[in-house]
């Protein structure tokens, strides 16, 4: 065989340096130096055989030897153009031939490499390295899941300082998912080309500043973008999460510890309801500036809320990238050191340190696509920078059709159907228990109202609270009411005649078929559009308060931090059962398990009429649902190889967040008007969410690819 190759390569070395000679032969117009061995002479001093020299230039030659005439002038000959593009087609297709041995060859050398980092990350053991980098993650995570909370915290208090409508509120709840659907898919793609810490510092340094300067901006638009730029930063880290630490992690420990992992959702709800419930109430807590800039204590609570990003972002500068991703990249040395690090970490840990890292050399795949470096003095810095910018991007949308392939597309398509009814029904029934327990407080309160008719009061002087009240036909002459509020307050066909309003603030407060007679209203919030069908006659409006002044504190606030709080502790026992079970039942049974469970539960909610029943079913429902969420994360983990996981995870986390938007639209539609639509979608949804998950492949008995 090397015989065979050794005289090959020489048989290829002689007509290159015959194509060479022949080349250095005719290249030349002039063809001085050269004298052909023909045996006629050449004088350039004898015109008399000019003509005889002529003839004798063809008459010794054999026709292989003749020299093509258009060479003196420079012209190619026809069949050396005819040569040449038959070598040039030769090229190409060698080079399309040699890109699918590499990538052949790359296919295998990875399949090598999962199996030898299994044994490697075997060797470094599971200790003190994984514990550190399992809290560093977990307060990532956490503050993910405190971002879902936050908006629907702050909307009622939002509400009073920027006068929100119902549609500004419902843009508010929105604005967060939209923001992490395209975080989860651009940064989660991004972790793929860039590494993955690189990209969850980014990310999580996006999210931590902007959800700072969110509680310090006064306008609804400035606050909507950074809540939406907030949104953006925090759904890419969590693809980034969970490829990042599975990548520490062997087969035997991976189900579990990812499953212990999703915990710290679960804590960031609990943390967040907990400081909404302590901070938020206290509207007084803050400071004011004028009267354009205030600070109140729902401000004070979203710059809480970004206390785990930042101590997550601060404690990830001490953690090393993911070796796995490093070899990946072709960053064999790198690599080496991280996971001696992991191993001696663990070895000094465990009381062993004398214990020595035996592995040497890890196989590296075979590289295909390398990224040139474009050099400084190449263009000006702007076309670098748009030149590396559009590269990555390409690579990036490259990795997403990836995961179309055919070897990936059916369990692309299959999880995105899960993950799209998961999102769905869980994010849509969660948003929709608050929005029927605020309804079934509402019907309550409007039962107690108190209707006074035919009233009559003249020189009397209110300074006190109205709440929850109907007038009708009532006459009020020579009255004030001064320092006082009105809530939920309705004056139907009553006459007002020389009344005094001043300091007055109202909520859900009307004038309807009135006649208000020369009444001043000074330093009031009564505008307008609270009079409908009214007839004001020589009345005055001075000094109109600016902007929300209310500070009613609801009951009912109390009672949806309460709801947010125990649905998320109910979350704890599943969580449990999930993180024990994981690596036993496997991935599949339990995604399957979960949300089966999870749709009996739905059906439940018919006999919910009550503010208790409510409360008791949500819990049942997220403390059924959270195994099928965390099977579903370990399982898109594990799908998939290394150089496509974050990408993968991304792609099916931001069609997770399109599916909470349409959940949370379709359902807080019905309330108030039926429940048969929501519980039979959501109950469908997971139904068939759950069958379909049967036929995924296993994944617990596989190693990382």
């Amino acid at each position: 065989m090397d015989d065979r190759y050794r005289n090959t390569n020489l048989y290829q070395g002689g007509r290159e340096a015959s194509h060479v000679s022949d080349d250095y032969r005719y290249q030349d117009g002039n063809y001085e130096g050269y004298a052909p061995n023909d045996g006629y002479y050449r004088g350039g001093d004898e015109p008399g055989h000019e003509e005889d020299a002529q003839s004798d230039v063809t008459e010794g030659h054999d026709e292989d030897d003749e020299v093509y005439e258009g060479e003196y002038q420079g012209i190619p000959h026809p069949d050396d153009i005819k040569e040449k593009q038959k070598k040039r087609a030769s090229a190409v297709a060698d080079e399309y031939r040699d890109r699918a041995d590499l990538m052949a060859e790359r296919m295998e050398d990875e399949e090598q490499l999962a199996h030898q980092y299994e044994n490697i990350i075997e060797e470094c053991g599971h200790g003190r390295f994984q514990w550190t980098l399992f809290f560093v993650l977990g307060l990532a995570l956490m503050a993910d899941g405190v971002e879902v909370f936050v908006v629907g915290f702050v909307l009622p208090s939002a509400e009073k300082d920027m006068c929100l409508s119902s549609s500004n509120k419902g843009m508010l709840g929105l604005i967060v998912y939209l923001g992490m659907m395209v975080g989860a898919v651009m940064l989660g793609g991004l972790a793929d080309k860039l590494g993955r810490k690189k990209c969850l510092i980014i990310s999580l340094a996006i999210n931590a500043a902007f959800a700072f300067l969110s509680s310090f901006v006064q306008g609804y638009g400035f606050f909507l973008f950074c809540r939406l730029i907030s949104g953006l930063g925090i759904g890419g880290s969590l693809p980034i999460v969970f490829a990042y630490f599975s990548e520490f992690l062997s087969r035997e420990k991976r189900g579990e510890h990812l499953s212990w992992l999703c915990m710290f959702w679960m804590i960031g709800g609990i943390f967040a309801s907990a400081m909404a419930w302590s901070i938020i109430p206290h509207y007084g807590w803050g400071f004011s500036m004028g009267t354009k800039y205030h600070f109140h204590s729902w401000r004070v609570f979203v710059l809480v809320c970004s206390l785990p990003c930042i101590a997550s972002l601060v404690a990830l500068k001490f953690m090393p990238e993911s070796p796995r991703f490093l070899l990946e990249m072709g960053k064999h040395d790198e690599a080496w050191m991280i996971l001696k690090q992991v191993h001696d970490t663990n070895m000094r840990a465990k009381g062993e340190p004398e214990r020595v890292f035996t592995v040497s050399y890890i196989k590296t795949p075979k590289q295909v696509d390398e990224f040139i470096e474009i050099q400084s003095s190449t263009g000006t810095w702007y076309q670098r920078w748009l030149v590396r910018i559009t590269t990555t991007f390409k690579q990036v949308w490259d990795n997403v059709l990836y995961c179309l392939t055919a070897q990936y597309r059916m369990n692309t398509l299959m999880l995105a159907v899960v993950w799209f009814t998961m999102a769905l029904s869980y994010y849509g029934l969660i948003v929709w228990f608050p929005d029927m327990i605020r309804y079934l407080q509402e019907e309550a309160y409007e039962s107690r109202v108190k209707i006074f008719d035919d009233e009559e009061v003249s020189h009397f002087t209110f300074n006190f609270t109205l709440e929850n009240q109907i007038h009708r036909n009532g006459e009020y002459r020579n009255d004030k009411f001064i320092g006082m509020k009105f809530k939920e307050v309705r004056f139907e066909d009553s006459l007002f005649e020389e009344c005094y309003f001043e300091d007055v603030t109202s909520s859900e407060t009307f004038f309807e078929n009135c006649t208000i007679i020369s009444t001043v209203f000074y330093d009031t919030d009564i505008y307008e559009h609270k009079f409908i069908n009214c007839r004001l006659i020589n009345s005055t409006f001075l000094k109109e308060k600016e902007g929300c002044h209310l500070d009613f504190e609801e009951d009912n606030d109390f009672l949806i931090y309460l709801v947010s709080f125990l649905g998320s502790l109910s979350v704890l026992p599943g969580n449990i059962i999930s993180a024990l079970l994981m690596d036993k039942i496997g991935r599949i049974k339990m995604i399957g398990g979960s949300m089966l469970i999870s749709a009996v539960c739905c059906f439940f909610l018919f006999f919910g009429n009550s503010e208790s029943a409510m409360i008791g079913w949500q819990c049942l429902f997220c403390g059924a649902s959270i195994a099928a969420w965390n099977a579903l994360d370990v399982i898109t983990v594990e799908l998939y190889p290394t150089d496509k996981r974050a990408t993968a995870f991304g792609i099916l986390n931001g069609l997770c967040k399109f599916g909470a938007i349409l959940g949370n639209s379709i359902f807080a539609s019905f309330v108030g008007i039926t429940k048969v639509v929501p519980i039979l979608l959501a109950s469908s949804a997971l139904v068939g969410g759950g069958l379909l998950a049967l036929r995924l492949p296993e994944t617990r008995e596989q190693v990382l690819m």
